[in-house]
């Protein structure tokens, strides 16, 4: 074995290109949602974990259903930003920062 040569990487952009194409494509477009979708989820999911608090709890505070925090967290549903900074702040009395980088 020679060194610890890394041959053949690939950008991860670069993998992006070749599965779904080019930014502004349509099978991009929808990668690129479907992806903030879930991560919004997981981070969702884990501030409320943090919190200690149930999804039903999380609904009762902020005037949503259960179904509907289990979909946010799953990724399985488009929320939009002012749900979002309900959740966060009023349901889980935490702080909602947004940078665009």
């Amino acid at each position: 074995m020679e060194g610890n040569k890394m041959n053949n990487v690939t950008d991860f952009e670069d993998i992006l290109k070749e599965k779904y194409g080019e930014k502004g494509s349509s099978a991009r477009d929808k990668f690129d949602g479907d992806s903030l979708a879930f991560r919004l989820g997981v981070m969702l999911k884990e501030a409320r974990q943090e919190a200690k608090i149930t999804q039903e709890q999380l609904a009762e505070k902020t005037g949503t259903k259960k179904s509907y925090i289990s979909r946010i967290e799953r990724g399985q549903s488009d929320i939009q930003i002012s749900t979002y900074y309900k959740l966060i702040e009023v349901g889980l009395g935490k702080q909602l920062n947004i940078s665009i980088g």
